[in-house]
């Protein structure tokens, strides 16, 4: 099996003007990327880290990420990607915990100067002996840094094999401080022959990927999955759905890759109807739970099909659904467990329920990953005792291998002692008519323990109350338990560096008014 690296080569030599990527105005063909990651590779290996030391890469989404985690590659060092959208607790969480000994960003952080921060940072312990900026010499096809040859030589016995660890990614971050997953370059290119199967991916496909790049989703979707079909990708330094439509229309994208949010916020722009969308045909989408009646609304007004994989940053996928797959089976279930991923149900003592139909989901098979980076107490967590890969969620497996998720185990609302689905709740609210996104969380309560409140964002021009809503939701039959006895009305939820709603700010944003309420 190559690498990413030896396949990046390959195309430089066979197509070398051919497009790798495409940001706004810039474009990247396949010699670039080959001789900027080359160049890089030149420029760490000049500052004498061993191999397999960990390198921080801030970086926002563009070709200029994805080739310096060609570099660090080529280099053997490996990448410790960091969402572009992480706060500074996770930024100063993630280099400590992987140890990284040098820190690529570009010069200016949240509007602070960069080498500022990496001061402040070395004064709190950080080993940081290294920083290197990347700025816009990159995308205008100059030399990464000063001083680096056009064509240097580099040691390729340095380079990863595609069995090494050669990234550590994050955990999304909506419960807390994010863990470190390990990564290899099989374990994707696994995943990769699952994708082209399920939607018949090929070299004359043109994907846009809108997730942040370090996260799995992202990994796939931009960094492996185009570089070994030899097909462009489109990738947003920042996005919006409108930004995100006109690409879309003006590269001709035949897959896209988003997450239910933006393909949500896709649906609720107003330039949707006047865009020419027939080059799509494709959309894989996750991350978060996939809401059926949008997802057929998506269908409807794009004329693609919509797909997922279902899983996580560590264990990979655990089932999937695929072209050939029924709408019903596409869009109301996470689709087919995954043959060689061996997928059991347990319960919370770890026992195997797979019988009964209803369980935690376990893996063991060729997409997981390594586990959580030197954390041993969290890869204890992550394993059932005799060492299946657990997702944290609650999910239903039919006897046709379907599975279905009903929420997460860390997301019930525990409302008088009955487990309610935040899940359930947020599917229910998204019918009202003026509701784009939702989240549900818990509200404290002194006589329930929990209560279910609503974060809510309205399309424009409407407005929503809570009778209102419970009114709607009571007419639809929903359950009592899961109508909203709170409801918030925001601008925007709030997102985690992975683009998923950070549901933690919400709890805390809750619990923080509950609180002030109960002042005298």
């Amino acid at each position: 099996m190559k690498s990413l690296a030896l396949v990046i080569a390959g195309h430089a030599a066979t197509r070398p003007e051919a497009a790798a990527f495409f940001a706004g105005a810039t474009r990247m063909s396949w010699a670039e990327y080959d001789a900027r990651s080359t160049r890089l590779a030149a420029r760490l290996l000049d500052l004498g880290l061993p191999r397999g030391e960990r390198v921080g890469v801030l970086l926002p989404d563009g070709p200029e990420v994805h080739a310096v985690w060609v570099g660090c590659e080529k280099a053997g060092l490996v990448v410790m990607g960091i969402g572009p959208r992480a706060g500074l607790v996770e930024l100063e969480h993630l280099l400590r915990k992987s140890g990284a000994r040098a820190l690529i960003s570009e010069a200016r952080y949240r509007d602070e100067d960069t080498a500022r921060l990496v001061a402040r940072l070395r004064e709190r312990g950080l080993p940081l002996d290294h920083h290197l900026v990347v700025d816009a010499g990159l995308a205008e096809g100059d030399a990464i840094f000063a001083g680096v040859p056009g064509s240097p030589e580099i040691d390729a016995a340095r380079a990863f094999a595609a069995d090494e660890l050669f990234l550590l990614n994050s955990t999304s971050g909506t419960t807390g401080l994010p863990k470190c997953v390990t990564q290899d370059q099989r374990r994707w290119n696994h995943f990769h022959e699952l994708a082209v199967d399920a939607a018949d991916l090929s070299e004359g496909d043109v994907f846009m990927s809108v997730i942040p790049a370090p996260f799995g989703f992202g990994i796939w979707t931009a960094h492996v999955t185009p570089t070994l079909l030899g097909a462009p990708v489109v990738v947003m330094p920042r996005f919006d759905a409108e930004g995100m439509l006109d690409a879309i229309e003006r590269h001709r994208v035949s897959v896209l890759a988003a997450v239910t949010t933006q393909f949500i916020m896709m649906l609720e722009s107003r330039d949707l109807a006047s865009r020419d969308l027939s080059s799509l045909r494709v959309l894989f989408t996750g991350g978060e739970a996939v809401p059926e009646r949008r997802a057929a609304e998506f269908e409807d007004r794009t004329g693609a099909r919509v797909l997922q994989f279902y899983g996580s940053n560590e264990t990979g996928a655990l089932s999937r659904t695929t072209l050939r797959d029924s709408q019903a089976v596409r869009l109301a279930s996470a689709g087919r467990a995954i043959e060689s991923m061996r997928v059991r149900l347990f319960d919370d003592a770890g026992n195997d329920v797979t019988a009964s139909g209803r369980g935690q989901p376990g893996c063991r098979g060729p997409l997981t990953s390594r586990g959580y980076f030197e954390d041993d107490a969290a890869n204890a967590a992550l394993h059932t005792p005799d060492g299946w890969m657990l997702t944290g969620d609650i999910a239903r497996l039919d006897g046709d291998g379907v599975l279905t998720v009903i929420g997460r185990s860390a997301d019930f609302i525990i409302r008088g002692g009955k487990n309610v689905s935040a899940r359930a709740v947020e599917d229910a609210v998204a019918t009202h008519p003026s509701v784009a996104l939702s989240a549900a969380v818990a509200m404290p309560d002194p006589v329930f323990g929990e209560r279910v409140c609503v974060y809510v964002e309205v399309r424009p021009g409407e407005s929503l109350d809570l009778p209102g809503l419970v009114s709607h939701l009571a007419s639809r039959g929903v359950s009592k338990e899961t109508l909203p006895e709170r409801l918030v009305v925001v601008d925007a939820l709030p997102r985690s560096s992975g683009g998923k709603v950070a549901k933690q700010a919400l709890r805390d944003d809750i619990a923080r008014r509950v609180s002030e309420e109960g002042r005298p």
